[in-house]
């Protein structure tokens, strides 16, 4: 089997790490070693952020929703052999029926489009990687089995924004993977379950330990050149089915 990533030797880029999953994500990873970019769009809080895990956590501003912040962010970083796209946003749990097309347009601003373009931003940097990783990370909500069918355990019809943005996040991780696997990529999607964040009023009720959700994150950030891409993974290291 061949070894798996050496974090002393990699850089990673999280989205939307000033808080959150993404907060623990990026500790984790900076705790083994790897220069890590606290990707945030606020700067202020990203810096305390940084200033809070130390060591090799630089900050990185980008809003990436923002074309001229994205540009921006890739003129600061010189390498780049991780990246984990966990920026993303609930506007309300409306169904399909009553959703506002405003608030959905919103929401795949952030956790669609804004993938894609960070992603496309970074490419040249990832392909001069050496062992270039792209964790996604989408909802169980997102899953069109597990919202399908008279036992579904996501079968209610509300928060349709941030389900449908979840979904085609997953299509975009296997698009991705089909893609890039040639070049030694590997690229996952991560149901990270729900988590105690301000996601949203449920996440914050009743959600678990975030710092769970990350390690799943980083384990598939750091995956052996004979890992798995183009799957669709729970936090608990089982597969979801798309």
């Amino acid at each position: 089997m061949n070894d798996s990533v050496s974090p002393q030797d990699s850089t990673a880029l999280v989205t939307g790490a000033n808080k959150g999953i993404g907060r623990h994500i990026a500790q984790q990873l900076a705790d083994l070693g790897v220069t890590v970019y606290v990707g945030s769009r606020d700067g202020g809080r990203g810096q305390r952020v940084v200033d809070e895990i130390g060591g090799k956590a630089r900050l990185l501003v980008l809003d990436v929703t923002d074309s001229r912040s994205t540009a921006a962010a890739v003129e600061e970083v010189s390498a780049l052999d991780i990246l984990v796209n966990n920026a993303g946003i609930f506007v309300n749990a409306d169904s399909v029926a009553e959703v506002a097309l405003d608030d959905v347009r919103r929401t795949f601003e952030t956790n669609l489009f804004g993938v894609l373009a960070v992603t496309n931003a970074f490419l040249p940097l990832l392909r001069a990687s050496a062992r270039p990783r792209i964790v996604n990370i989408s909802s169980g909500t997102g899953s069109l089995t597990l919202s399908s069918g008279p036992d579904a355990p996501h079968g209610t019809a509300g928060g349709v924004a941030y389900r449908s943005s979840k979904a085609a996040l997953n299509m975009v991780t296997v698009l991705y993977a089909r893609e890039l696997t040639p070049a030694g990529f590997k690229v996952n999607a991560l149901a990270p379950g729900i988590r105690a964040t301000d996601l949203n009023d449920r996440a914050g009720e009743l959600g678990g330990d975030p710092a769970e959700a990350a390690a799943a994150a980083v384990r598939l950030a750091l995956l052996p050149d004979d890992g798995p891409t183009g799957e669709f993974h729970s936090w608990d290291g089982t597969l979801t089915p798309w």
